[in-house]
C-alpha cells in the first residue's frame, strides 16, 4: 500500500522559515510530478509548487522567491522551503504525487494526510 507521509509543520512567527518533507513508501516504480497544494479555512484546496520528474518546477505567483520546492528521486521525497512566511500562508498542506506507476499496468495519483503551517505571532 503506497503512503505518503508529511513532516515539518508547525507554528511560526511572520518572517520565519519552515521546511516540509513528504517521503512515498511502497512498491514504486516511477513517479511523474510530485508537489505541494495548501487549503485554509473556508477557502478551495490550491497549488503551491509543483516538480515533475524531468526537474520543471512551478510555483504559485503569491509564494515566488519565497519558497522552494525540491525532488530527491532516489529517496523518492519532495521537499518544500519556505522562507519569509506570512499569516496569509497558514493553511494545511498536503503532499501529491501525480502518476504513481506501482505496476507495470497501474498508475494512480496519491494525497498526503496534511500538515498544519500557522504563521502568527
Amino acid at each position: 500500500q503506497l503512503q505518503l507521509v508529511e513532516s515539518g509543520g508547525g507554528l511560526v512567527q511572520p518572517g520565519g522559515s519552515l521546511r516540509l518533507s513528504c517521503a512515498a513508501s511502497g512498491i514504486i516504480l516511477s513517479i511523474n510530478d510530485m508537489g505541494w497544494y495548501r487549503q485554509a479555512p473556508g477557502k478551495q484546496r490550491e497549488l503551491v509548487a509543483v516538480v515533475t520528474s524531468g526537474g520543471r518546477i512551478n510555483y504559485a505567483d503569491s509564494v515566488k522567491g519565497r519558497f522552494t520546492i525540491s525532488r530527491d528521486n532516489a529517496k523518492k521525497t519532495v521537499y518544500l522551503q519556505m522562507n519569509s512566511l506570512k499569516p496569509e500562508d497558514t493553511a494545511v498542506y498536503y503532499c501529491n504525487a501525480r502518476g504513481v506507476r506501482t505496476t507495470i499496468l497501474a498508475m494512480n495519483d496519491y494525497w498526503g494526510q496534511g500538515t498544519q503551517v500557522t504563521v502568527s505571532s
